[in-house]
């Protein structure tokens, strides 16, 4: 997340003097460009893994930073929530065993995490989205604090004007407002960085965009999100509406959000490219910068740019172009961030090889993309891709392909070709690129993880199958096998029996009724389909009352056909509710006690599920 060292109120002056670096930053990049200070005869890669922390219930744990702390090790950070650790690798030049190097430090640095974290009665996990995220995980106790982020929610909140809304449509909706950035944490990725050199950036980055659907559709991993079944690629559309600036209105405009894929090919430079990002996006991060970069340069240093980074650390590209100085000398790169974490390390580094491997390799003819294929079509195939991952149909070049025929057709011998010339193996191009090859042939992770749901749900509530899910990866991670060779999962798997709020089994498919609503068909519906009780709630979906069994059979005993009783006058008024957070022990004691049935399970007097003797009678043991 960049930057922790951020002040959250700065003075008018203070924000004019933050301007004025950042002005000044552009024209010391623009002047080593012009001068060719930046590096251009080496090639680096470099990547940084998102994790997921979990508690021994497979549910997000809450110590990041004990964790942190007790890892001591400065290639670990923390991230946004409280439930996510970073590991930012060391760059590596682009070699014969690059890849092996990289992978190598990736699995000892994860290695060392988790044999602390499981002292700490923790365990990580490499997964786009972490199955068992619930909103209880997203209030703001569970942001890591730290400066910059209550500082990047403030600034957005502000800029937006209201809460922030999620509407994701996928095989299942997912419709909620929500009052911080938190929802964000929900993602983890797998971030890939390339070196360029500066001449070549713009080719190089309108390639990345160009390669940008395929490469996605055939590495999906976060179709789940709060239980529902959404995109291929979930993190997509979740990363773009959890920290969207723009606000509705009644007015018809165009405006640029946060999180975007872009709206054209870049030209001229990556200068250029910065420029724009600036005239389109409001600053909403500022520091006190002590060196000019100007004068830096006089005096014959290389500066950072720390105001130029810093905002460009807050638009969230999905290929981002970056500075940055590295022993000593500066260098331009860019950043590939829609690949998601997991769901193993090899998966990862066969996605890393294969588009190092089409970077490297781009055709003559793609120098120019813009001779080549009209953007709109480069950002709908990434779009397609999101959505139905490798079910996307992509238009490539004029013509049009599924994403199994454009990888194995077009792609592969691309990549095979780019990791050639780098001076690989044949041996290990084979073996990275097999498995994105059988990935097209067979499942990618998203696929693994939809299908394993789905047979999970056919014998267990959604809490319990998110949890095996969860079990499941992490299980199948320590294998080291790639996910296109996980063994399916079967109705006859074990229910884990770690349930202890009743968030975790209250059901939230409901049949509601309003005051108004006419009793004799309100008590035909539940003599219809067998519903016990039935929660009485208002226009906003708060609770006013309860109908039961006992109500419907007391009314259809003496009312006519044409009674024009309402709901409001055979209801009762007096219910007793719990919150997701009510321990389900405690749920059990009220049922007892008061003799009920069920319990409405409401959040801020807002309906959200409901609880029967029929969910309890596992966990009562008396």
């Amino acid at each position: 997340m960049g930057d922790h060292r951020v002040t959250q109120q700065l003075s008018k002056k203070e924000r004019a003097q933050f301007v004025g670096h950042l002005l000044t930053d552009l024209e010391a990049l623009e002047k080593m460009l012009q001068e060719g200070m930046i590096e251009d005869d080496k090639i680096r890669i470099g990547a940084e893994q998102e994790s997921c922390l979990v508690t021994d219930h497979w549910r997000p744990a809450t110590n990041a930073e004990a964790l942190l702390k007790a890892i001591d090790d400065p290639h670990f950070t923390t991230e946004l929530a409280t439930f996510n650790l970073e590991i930012n690798l060391d760059p590596v030049e682009v070699s014969s065993d690059c890849f092996s190097t990289v992978s190598s430090q990736l699995k000892t640095l994860l290695k060392k995490a988790s044999a602390v974290a499981e002292k700490h009665n923790t365990k990580l996990l490499l997964t786009g989205i972490l199955p068992t995220i619930s909103k209880n995980e997203l209030e703001f106790k569970y942001m890591t604090p730290q400066p910059r982020y209550w500082a990047l929610n403030e600034r957005l909140k502000t800029l937006r004007g209201s809460d922030f809304q999620l509407h994701i449509k996928g095989v299942d909706d997912l419709d909620i407002n929500h009052n911080s950035v938190l929802f964000e944490a929900c993602n983890t990725s797998f971030q890939m960085h390339l070196q360029i050199r500066p001449d070549d950036f713009i080719s190089s980055y309108n390639w990345a965009q160009t390669i940008s659907g395929p490469v996605l559709g055939i590495s999906t991993n976060s179709p789940l999100l709060l239980g529902r079944e959404l995109w291929a690629e979930t993190r997509i559309a979740l990363f773009q509406q959890s920290i969207d600036t723009r606000y509705s209105s009644y007015a018809l405009k165009d405006q640029q959000p946060r999180v975007s894929f872009g709206s054209r090919w870049e030209t001229e430079s990556i200068a250029e490219i910065f420029k724009n990002d600036i005239a389109e996006h409001k600053i909403v991060l500022s520091k006190e910068i002590e060196k000019n970069s100007l004068e830096e340069l006089k005096k014959g240093n290389f500066p950072k740019l720390a105001a130029l980074n810093l905002h460009n650390g807050t638009i969230y590209k999905w290929n981002r172009p970056c500075y940055g100085v590295g022993n000593g000398v500066p260098h331009v790169r860019i950043e590939n961030r829609y690949i998601a974490a997991g769901p193993t390390t090899i998966d990862e580094m066969a996605t890393f090889a294969f588009w190092v491997g089409l970077m490297l390799g781009r055709p003559k003819e793609c120098d120019n993309m813009p001779s080549q294929m009209d953007f709109k079509d480069v950002k709908a195939n990434f779009i397609r891709a999101a959505r139905t991952g490798r079910y996307a149909v992509m238009e490539w070049m004029g013509e049009q392909y599924s994403v199994k025929r454009l990888i194995l057709e077009k792609l592969l011998p691309i990549a095979k070709q780019g990791l050639k010339t780098a001076g690989l193996s044949a041996t290990e191009i084979d073996s990275y690129l097999d498995i994105i090859e059988r990935r097209a042939l067979h499942t990618t992770p998203s696929q693994w993880m939809v299908k394993n749901f789905r047979t999970l749900r056919k014998h267990m509530k959604k809490d319990d199958a998110l949890r095996v899910l969860t079990k499941t990866i992490h299980e199948n991670q320590t294998t080291e096998l790639p996910c296109h060779e996980w063994e399916s999962l079967s109705e006859e798997t074990p229910i884990l029996k770690t349930a202890n709020l009743v968030g975790h089994i209250m059901n939230t498919q409901l049949f509601t009724v309003t005051a108004h609503d006419l009793a004799s068909l309100a008590t035909k519906v539940m003599q219809w389909k067998a519903i016990h009780h039935v929660p009485v709630v208002d226009e906003r979906g708060y609770l006013e009352g309860l109908l039961t069994w006992t109500h419907m059979q007391r009314y259809q005993k003496g009312a006519s056909p044409e009674s024009e009783s309402t709901v409001a006058d055979i209801m009762t008024s007096d219910v007793l509710a719990v919150t997701p957070n009510t321990s389900i022990e405690e749920a059990i004691s009220l049922m007892k006690t008061n003799e009920y049935g069920c319990l409405p399970v409401v959040q801020d007097a807002e309906l959200i599920g409901i609880i029967t003797i029929k969910d309890v009678l596992e966990f009562d043991n008396q």
